[in-house]
C-alpha cells in the first residue's frame, strides 16, 4: 500500500484536516475511526473515474462519519451540518452536505454518480476477506457496548437485512463487479450467525 490516504494532499485546509482527524480520533470509536476513513478514501481510488466532481466526494469521505455518537440518530445530519459550517464559502459544501446525508441509507438515485462513489467507498468493508470483515462486525459490536446481546442482534439483523433488500449494495461498475457477490455473501453470513 502506498501512502497513508490522510497525509495525501486534500481540498481541506490544514486546520480543518486536524479538526477531523482529531474527531475520527476519538477514544470512544471501535470501527469508525481513522482507519475507516483511510479505507475509504483507499477505495474511492478506483472509483474516481466515476464521479462527477471527485473533489466533493473526497469531502464528503472526510466528513461522513465525523460526527459519531453510537447512541445518537443523528450523526449524518450532525456530520454534514458540520461540513456547511467548516466549507463555508466553498462552493461545494452543499454537495459535499447533501452527500453525507446520503450516507444514513446508502441508496442513491440511479443518477446519482458522486452519490454511488461514495456509498460504494463506505459499503466496500462489506466486501472485505473473512478476517477483515469478521474484524469490522466485532468493532461495530464494541462501538454497541452498551446494547444487550438481544437487542443488539435484532437491531444488527435489521441493518442488514435492509441492505440485502437493496437490488445492489454497489451502484458503481466497478464495485458491482468486483465487491457485490463477496459483500453478499458476508453479510448473509453475519446475518446467519445473528439469527442461528
Amino acid at each position: 500500500m502506498g501512502r497513508d490516504p490522510t497525509e495525501r494532499e486534500t481540498p481541506l485546509t490544514p486546520p480543518v484536516r486536524e479538526e477531523l482527524l482529531a474527531r475520527w480520533g476519538e477514544p470512544h470509536r471501535r470501527y469508525h475511526t481513522v482507519t475507516h476513513l483511510r479505507d475509504v478514501l483507499e477505495r474511492l481510488v478506483p472509483l474516481r473515474e466515476f464521479a462527477e466532481d471527485p473533489e466533493a466526494v473526497e469531502l464528503a469521505a472526510w466528513f461522513h462519519d465525523a460526527v459519531y455518537d453510537p447512541r445518537a440518530p443523528d450523526n449524518e445530519e450532525r456530520s454534514a451540518s458540520l461540513a456547511e459550517r467548516l466549507l463555508a464559502g466553498d462552493s461545494r459544501a452543499p454537495e459535499v452536505a447533501r452527500l453525507v446525508r446520503l450516507t444514513a441509507g446508502h441508496a442513491p438515485a440511479d443518477d446519482d454518480r458522486n452519490g454511488a462513489v461514495l456509498c460504494d467507498a463506505d459499503l466496500g468493508v462489506l466486501a472485505g476477506p473473512p478476517a477483515a470483515y469478521a474484524a469490522y462486525a466485532a468493532a461495530v459490536r464494541q462501538e454497541y457496548h452498551f446494547v444487550d446481546d438481544a437487542a443488539f442482534r435484532e437491531g444488527r439483523a435489521e441493518v442488514l437485512r435492509r441492505l440485502l433488500a437493496l437490488p445492489r449494495l454497489f451502484k458503481t461498475p466497478y464495485g458491482a463487479e468486483h465487491w457485490e457477490a463477496t459483500a453478499r455473501f458476508n453479510v448473509h453470513g453475519e446475518l446467519r450467525l445473528l439469527t442461528g
